[in-house]
């Protein structure tokens, strides 16, 4: 496992874990040389709304360099072929059609560029939280909305992953003052709601069950807008693959980061883009294999 880290005063710490490139490579699976596109799962995000079709495009791009075999992309119908001419791989499904045949994808990713929604009330999103089996990640607006019902937390699926940035965080779970106080609540809650939280920051945490891991590369140019979207297009990619929730967590957040910093070869952290890191997932997966053969 990679090296113990004590974060804090909190005894709940001592036991957490640096994530590490060997911790990596024991969760990969390389790809199969026969395999087709039907072995790599087939993802849904939900994304993008007027003025925010950046956040869709960019989960989309993630989620396919990702290495998933097939993605839909539900957006709102008149913006649609924003999507389907920037990431011509990807289909479309319009919001507006019907969208509850879950069990058509291998995992399902929520909430970028969605907009606010109130879901105080007993609407489709609450009911499509009961209803649907299929593994799923809940993020940015997804989290917001819940955060103005919280009592919808009790109706996020089991092992569910939610991804919120310290903001979010406070949101759902109430304010906090340090970094500190929110991995401990971090850890708490994902225990005691049986999620994967992914809590995002300069060292972001993973945790489930009481089991948690801090990942620290990455780099200050992932500090924009956009890095969290494309983390919600790496993650669900994973969990499409069939990896278990907490294993694609923890693979989503070392790509991401790991791309970040190749991505310093051309770029600064003032200048890199999200596209820039994107762009760097190959060298990253490479990165990866390099260490697998090795061993």
């Amino acid at each position: 496992m990679g090296n113990m880290t004590t974060r804090g005063r909190f005894s709940t710490f001592t036991a957490m874990n640096n994530l590490s490139l060997t911790d990596i490579q024991q969760l990969f699976k390389p790809r199969e040389s026969t395999s087709h596109k039907g072995n790599h799962g087939h993802a849904l995000l939900i994304a993008g709304s007027i003025g925010k079709m950046g956040a869709a495009v960019i989960a989309a791009k993630a989620c396919l360099r990702s290495g998933c075999g097939l993605l839909t992309v539900g957006v709102p119908n008149k913006e649609r072929s924003i999507v389907q001419t920037s990431v011509p791989e990807a289909m479309i499904i319009p919001w507006e059609d019907d969208m509850e045949a879950s069990d058509l994808y291998s995992a399902i990713g929520i909430g970028s560029g969605i907009g606010i929604r109130d879901y105080s009330g007993e609407g489709a999103f609450p009911a499509y939280l009961n209803q649907t089996k299929t593994p799923m990640l809940l993020d940015a607006d997804a989290l917001n909305g819940i955060a103005t019902n919280t009592k919808l937390l009790r109706k996020i699926p089991k092992n569910t992953i939610i991804t919120p940035h310290p903001k979010e965080f406070d949101r759902l779970f109430g304010l906090h003052h340090s970094t500190d106080e929110r991995t401990e609540t971090a850890i708490k809650k994902a225990k005691a709601y049986n999620l994967v939280i992914v809590l995002k920051g300069h060292q972001t945490l993973i945790t489930h069950n009481g089991d948690a891991f801090l990942n620290t590369n990455g780099n200050a140019g992932l500090a924009k807008g956009g890095s969290g979207d494309a983390l919600t297009g790496i993650i669900t990619s994973f969990l499409a693959q069939g990896y278990e929730p907490f294993d694609a967590a923890k693979l989503g957040v070392f790509l991401h980061g790991s791309a970040a910093d190749l991505a310093l070869a051309t770029q600064s952290v003032e200048s890199m883009l999200i596209t820039d890191v994107i762009d760097c997932l190959g060298d990253a997966f490479k990165k990866i294999n390099a260490v697998q053969k090795s061993v």
